[in-house]
């Protein structure tokens, strides 16, 4: 198989937005490294699925060796697995803060680490974090500190990665999302949610789709947090 065909790496491929950029990578004739705990085999020979934890570096070692070996390059890297759980600070236990850091940063750490080191090779790649616009705009009755403390860390260290390999080709940037339509959220919760945007609706995967391809293709941005969230991040 040609070395010259880009290849992009989406973690938590498997449902939902990750899904979602797999279809969409493939789209623009990316092939794909596929990697989610449950993510099955593919049909698509262009398709590469590894399954583990994020939060495990040996999958990260998987994804990068074998996504290299099967398809000679690594080009992008979308780090979309991430968890959220809405409690009141004093109810967080010791394994939701575990789960937090294993799932937003270590597996942020690990895989982003050696898939730039891969990029460095070939002296030009991109990164891309998924955020939330609840790091820099807390909302009354949506308690938030764990995901404001794990995903500002990666909005911090999307500007500093962005900052140090700046003059090696590689971009690295953000999107800080709202509430997105996708399975986690039950349909009698929708209106609930949209109500926290001020175009008073919820944002759907698309959104997402194509503010990451956006960033794909803007070869001038980087360091850059993009805002998908409904107005969110300007005020109420």
């Amino acid at each position: 198989m040609s070395t010259e065909q880009k290849v992009a790496i989406i973690t938590g491929a498997s449902q939902g937005i990750g899904a979602a950029l797999v279809k969409a990578y493939r789209d623009r004739n990316y092939r794909v490294v596929a990697t989610s705990r449950s993510i099955e085999p593919s049909n698509d020979d262009a398709i590469l699925t590894v399954p583990g934890d994020i939060a495990d570096r040996k999958t990260a070692e998987l994804v990068i060796s074998k996504g290299v070996a099967h398809f000679g390059r690594i080009d992008t890297l979308i780090n979309n697995a991430g968890i959220f759980i809405a409690k009141p600070f004093t109810e967080y236990t010791q394994a939701d803060y575990d789960v937090y850091l294993g799932t937003n940063i270590a597996g942020f750490f690990h895989m982003t680490q050696l898939a730039i080191a891969e990029m460095e090779k070939q002296g030009s790649g991109h990164v891309v974090q998924i955020s939330t616009s609840l790091v820099d705009n807390p909302i009354a009755g949506v308690p938030s500190v764990l995901a404001s403390l794990t995903k500002g860390g990666l909005n911090a260290a999307t500007k500093s990665l962005a900052i140090e390999y700046a003059k090696r080709g590689i971009r690295v940037n953000a999107i800080a999302l709202g509430t997105i339509k996708t399975p986690m959220h039950p349909p009698e919760t929708h209106a609930q949610l949209a109500a926290l945007h001020p175009v008073g609706q919820l944002g759907e995967m698309s959104d997402v789709v194509d503010a990451i391809l956006y960033l794909e293709s803007a070869n001038f941005v980087t360091g850059e947090i993009l805002h998908v969230d409904g107005g969110q991040s300007a005020g109420h």
